[in-house]
């Protein structure tokens, strides 16, 4: 009877063996490394410049080193009338750059969207200076400008101005001089992106409004912009961050001069810590500047509504 009843017994059912977490871990695991590494090399210098702001450190005057609290920007925002001086040509300087470099940027991708003879051509030409870096960028437009050798030369040969001036020395011509040279490298970056997203625009959505009788216009500023919204906050917001911390072009460029008229803030913290050997009040500046930054970003994002969508 017992063997009978084991017999009958059914049997326990089969054990669910459970799910292992690797591989669900595994994507995680295999970034991991890159991850750290990235974050040692951004981390560690932000660390470093948040200390080295509340320290005088000097090199060449190891006696003076030591904690200095927040005398560094006292002294910035009290008793540094370069600070002021920089701070307000920076933001004039984006300003300008920003506004143009979209301006230029937005007409020419309107112009390569279209479809004409030569277009891949009219692209890359278009979008070939973005690909020059900042310092070869100064360099082409330093020849460009030279008093003997550049445009001011065949300007006088033709009657317009006079020979041996150099527009990068002038205070009345430094400033748009430099101006336009960066145009030359900044336009094409908007370009490219506005271009993205011309792409990707229905055509059904044109051709409605061309039966409902819109104009261009019409549908540039209905159909085209509100499209566009998102690529121009993000792109402005982009570049007037690289406009700001812009250091290569106007240091190859003019170096800050003639008298400090194209002196930038990021370009005075590096006069400050490389010339000067200031480590600890560069530092404090490029933790106002960071500070400035942030705030100016998180305000335009939301003011511009990025990732929204419009009512």
């Amino acid at each position: 009877m017992a063997q009978a009843a084991a017999v009958a017994k059914p049997p326990a059912p089969p054990r669910r063996r459970r799910a292992s977490a690797t591989p669900r871990r595994l994507p995680y695991l295999l970034i991991a490394p890159a991850a750290l590494l990235m974050l040692g090399f951004i981390a560690y210098p932000v660390i470093s410049v948040f200390y080295y702001s509340l320290q005088e450190y000097n090199p060449t005057k190891p006696w003076r080193n030591g904690f200095a609290g927040f005398d560094h920007f006292v002294h910035a925002f009290t008793d540094d009338p370069l600070f002021w001086d920089t701070l307000v040509f920076s933001a004039k300087w984006v300003f300008v750059e920003v506004g143009l470099q979209l301006l230029f940027g937005l007409a020419l991708a309107l112009i390569v969207n279209q479809t004409f003879a030569g277009r891949a051509l009219g692209r890359a030409l278009v979008f070939s200076p973005w690909a020059v870096s900042g310092v070869l960028t100064s360099a082409i437009w330093v020849l460009l400008y030279n008093s003997q050798t550049g445009i001011t030369r065949y300007l006088a040969d033709v009657g317009i101005g006079s020979y041996g001036t150099s527009w990068l020395s002038d205070t009345s011509t430094v400033f748009p001089a430099a101006i336009v040279a960066d145009l030359w490298r900044g336009v094409p970056f908007f370009a490219i992106l506005i271009l993205a997203d011309l792409q990707s625009v229905s055509k059904d959505l044109y051709e409605a409004a061309e039966v409902d009788g819109a104009s261009r216009i019409k549908q540039f500023w209905h159909i085209t912009l509100p499209h566009l919204k998102d690529a121009i906050v993000l792109s402005t917001l982009l570049r007037a961050v690289w406009e700001f911390n812009n250091v290569d072009l106007l240091y190859t460029l003019t170096g800050g001069g003639p008298a400090g008229e194209t002196m930038t803030l990021p370009l005075y913290i590096a006069n400050t810590s490389v010339d000067a050997h200031n480590f600890g009040y560069a530092s404090a500046l490029t933790t106002v500047a960071f500070v400035i930054l942030l705030f100016c970003s998180i305000v335009y994002l939301r003011l511009s509504k990025f990732g929204g969508e419009d009512k």
